[in-house]
């Protein structure tokens, strides 16, 4: 026997090669001799300077023994290796950990799974010892590439193969522990190691994950099952890989996630790579979500070219992410949050236009449809991941969002917007507006401001109310919603959903507060704003019943939270208005619309009368309300907005009994202490610009002025015809509406440069000039109205509304200037 060999020199051979080869037995199965190994334990304490060559021998042993295939004495080395590096602690134990990684270095490069397994235990009994200093110059890239190779074994045994993948995890899992703690010592999170440890791990997640998504949901593990369940124990690792990123290499680790995601196609269908996510942003620290969401942004714009399927599987992601992070610190990403997800919404409905527009052959009719829908998942999840987002911001950010998202809507006619719709064409410049909007109802929802002046202010209000006179019922429904959103501070809306005769309102049990200063000086600065747009918006041809209930619902918001008694009048003097426009039908609406506005006027008299409690208000609007539930049902909302309703065929032969009287309002109101004076001043939406800019008739059409000239009086020197009609039509020939804008525009700046640059006393000049005009056009008016008429020339026929003021004396009549108030 060689031992035998080794005895008879042993009085030649150093003292430590001698307390080593006595650990040997001659039977390995007999194990290591304790008492021999006590022996150089107690050797190596007192001669720590022994250690690097006690480490030598036994590595030379090893390396012996591991190519003669003797796995008996290969494992009593390590054994004795294991309980020299507990044992030891002193500088000296550096050179000796050099020969303890080589002998773990030959076993894992060894092909017997015993042994890798063995070398592996051994390292990461080694990488939980806590060394007095760090050793700067020892690296361990070989253990990196290792264990990831061990990671992904193939074994065609599936225990050995199981058994090799722990043992890769737990070798990854010692590295991470042995190296991230030593500051100085940064060679962990380079990429090229990162680039293999995190692929490593979602690898083996992921491969369970498949194998148990295939059986069925997965029981709770056991302490036991963690330990050789290889998914649950990568997930740990990735956790503690995760926690120890700091601010410098986070984007290091998180980066080699998409790397693998994307190698694998995991983001449709984007279960797995939801859990990672899931992982990552609860495992580090709070302060870095903001670097996770960028990362996440960036491969968003990276993958923008990808199918529609990739890109709403990345932004689900983000939104995963998103809903984490807002619990915690998002950093300075918010506005490149939304800046990035509606830059893709746009290109989204980009694609989704070019494909309709492309899509010409029955052929390609099928795969365009899917890819459609593909598109719509797309908008959806961006609109998803924006509301949640805007959700969870507090509410100085949530208004600055929301000042964001209005400034990309596209109004046609417009430049004020920020959003590239040159190649999208109206049918997509449609879909983006519907797009944003909606964003801007995400965004909206749950909003409660302490006043109206801050949930809509002017520079947001205006901006919001443009789209509401698009020629798209849609557009308006959502522009009336995102109202509705930020002027409902008592969440009384879901009591008001749906349009109806209330009988009792007392019973929705409405919640509200005296008008503050704020909001009375909000409602004089923009009610009339307000009331035009909804008076307009009723007026729409295409309007479908969810229009007339969302109408009917921000009356009756407005009444609950913005409302005193002038507000009041003028709500009544507005509905009335309506009932009057439906009434003589000056803009040809379908009945349909016609009966669905006297229902809305109905709804919201019969709300706001019970709102004040003036009893012979609500007498007149029930009177008037029963009458109409026997004679004339179509104007009440029960009935026309239900799905088999009969229309009349005329509205002319109706008695005056089914309408509500201005008189018998303002008689009651009055009685009750309310200033009624301007109850019988009808309402007439004021006139601007948007209405023409914003694509929809324009309300001028609905006032003309007829001159009748009487035959016998006409002179003889002057042919007319006895008729002449100016309207808005004639006009409209007359005038050449091209570069309207462009004009008034042109005019603004010269007069504002003008008062700039002109002389004080030429500009004093032509306001002097200008004042004296005006007095002698007063004079002549004046010399005009007193002195006594002669045989009229004529009557002057104002048509304005359904008001007609005739027998005008016209006597020599001249028009410079057409004003119209």
């Amino acid at each position: 026997m060689p031992t035998r060999v080794y005895c008879c020199c042993s009085a030649l051979r150093p003292r430590y090669k001698r307390l080593v080869d006595n650990i040997f037995p001659e039977d390995p199965k007999d194990g290591l001799v304790k008492a021999d190994m006590e022996k150089l334990t107690f050797y190596a304490v007192s001669a720590p300077e022994k250690l690097d060559r006690i480490g030598s021998y036994l590595a030379e042993r090893l390396s012996r023994d591991v190519v003669r295939h003797r796995s008996g004495y290969v494992l009593i080395a390590m054994e004795a290796l294991d309980q020299l590096l507990m044992a030891c602690h002193s500088q000296s134990i550096k050179p000796f950990v050099e020969s303890f990684l080589r002998m773990v270095a030959k076993l894992l490069e060894s092909g017997e799974p015993k042994l890798q397994v063995l070398g592996t235990n051994s390292f990461v009994k080694f990488a939980n010892i806590e060394e007095d200093t760090p050793s700067y110059h020892r690296r361990y890239d070989f253990f990196v590439s290792r264990f990831s190779a061990m990671c992904h074994s193939c074994d065609s045994d599936p225990e050995i193969r199981t058994e090799i993948r722990i043992a890769g995890i737990r070798g990854i899992q010692g590295v991470v522990r042995k190296t991230v703690n030593d500051e100085l010592r940064a060679t962990i999170w380079e990429p090229q190691h990162m680039d293999k440890i995190v692929p490593s791990l979602l690898f083996n997640m992921q491969k369970i994950e498949e194998v148990d998504s295939r059986i069925g949901p997965p029981a709770s593990p056991s302490t036991a099952d963690k330990e050789e369940n290889p998914a649950v124990l990568a997930e740990n690792c990735f956790r503690e890989l995760l926690g120890r990123a700091t601010f410098g290499n986070m984007n290091n680790a998180v980066r080699p996630v998409f790397a693998h995601l994307d190698h694998h196609k995991l983001w449709d269908p984007n279960e797995f790579a939801v859990q990672c996510f899931k992982i990552i942003m609860y495992s580090i620290q709070a302060q870095y979500s903001h670097h996770v969401i960028q990362e996440i942004l960036g491969h968003l714009d990276a993958r923008k070219k990808d199918s529609p399927r990739v890109r709403a599987g990345i932004i689900q992601v983000l939104l995963e992410a998103v809903a984490i992070a807002a619990k915690g610190s998002i950093g300075p990403t918010v506005l490149e949050v939304f800046n990035t997800l509606l830059k893709h919404l746009r290109l989204s409905v980009d694609f989704e236009a070019s494909d309709l527009q492309g899509s010409s052959a029955c052929s390609t009719a099928l795969s365009t449809s899917s890819k459609d829908s593909d598109e719509k998942i797309v908008q959806n999840a961006i609109i998803q991941t924006i509301g949640f987002f805007g959700s969870n911001l507090p509410d100085y950010q949530r208004s600055e969002i929301m000042m964001f998202i209005m400034g990309k809507v596209p109004v046609f006619g417009t430049t004020t917007h920020n959003l590239d719709i040159s190649q999208l064409g109206d049918l997509g410049t449609r879909r983006i507006q519907i797009m944003l909007l909606r964003s801007l109802l995400m965004v909206t929802s749950g909003y409660k401001a302490k006043t109206m002046v801050t949930a809509l202010p002017g520079s947001f209000l205006d901006p919001l109310l443009s789209p509401s006179l698009m020629e798209d019922y849609e557009l308006r429904q959502l522009v009336l919603e995102v109202m509705h959103n930020l002027m409902d501070r008592h969440d009384n809306r879901a009591k008001l959903r749906g349009i109806r005769i209330i009988p009792d309102v007392a019973d929705l049990k409405i919640k509200r507060e005296k008008i503050c200063r704020q909001d009375a000086s909000f409602m004089k600065k923009n009610g009339q704003q307000l009331y035009r747009h909804i008076y307009l918006g009723c007026k729409e041809e295409d309007n479908v019943q969810k229009n007339y209930e969302l109408l009917y619902t921000s009356l009756a918001l407005i009444t609950i939270e913005l409302a005193n008694e002038e507000v009041v009048i003028d709500l009544i003097r507005l509905v009335i208005a309506l009932q009057d426009s439906v009434i003589i039908n000056e803009d040809n609406l379908p009945m349909f619309q016609r009966c669905g506005i006297m229902a809305l006027v109905a709804a919201y008299l019969n709300f706001v009368s019970q709102m004040i409690a003036v009893p012979a208000f609500c007498q007149h609007v029930s009177k008037v309300i029963e009458i109409r539930t026997m004679e004339a049902p179509y104007f009440l909302p029960e009935h026309i907005f239900r799905d088999k309703y009969t229309l009349p065929k005329s509205l002319e032969k109706h008695d005056k009994n089914l309408y509500f009287l201005t008189n018998k309002i303002a008689e009651s109101l009055g009685g009750s202490g309310y200033s009624v004076e301007r109850l019988s001043v009808p309402y007439v939406p004021q006139v601007k610009d948007e209405d023409r800019l914003s694509r929809r008739k324009s309300i001028v059409d609905t006032v003309s002025i007829q001159v009748d000239i009487l035959p016998n009086s006409v002179p003889s020197d002057d042919v007319v015809s006895n008729t002449e009609e100016i309207t808005f039509e004639a006009l409209k020939k007359a005038i050449d509406t091209n570069g309207i804008e462009e004009q008034e525009k042109e005019k603004r700046r010269l007069v504002i440069e003008k008062f700039q640059k002109a002389p004080f006393e030429e500009i004093a000049a032509q306001c002097e000039s200008k004042a004296n005009l005006l007095h002698d056009r007063l004079a002549q008016i004046l010399e005009l109205t007193i002195r006594p008429p002669p045989s009229p020339s004529g009557t002057l026929t104002i048509t304005s509304g359904h008001a007609q003021y005739q027998s005008v004396p016209v006597y020599e009549m001249k028009f410079p200037d057409l004003c119209v108030y």
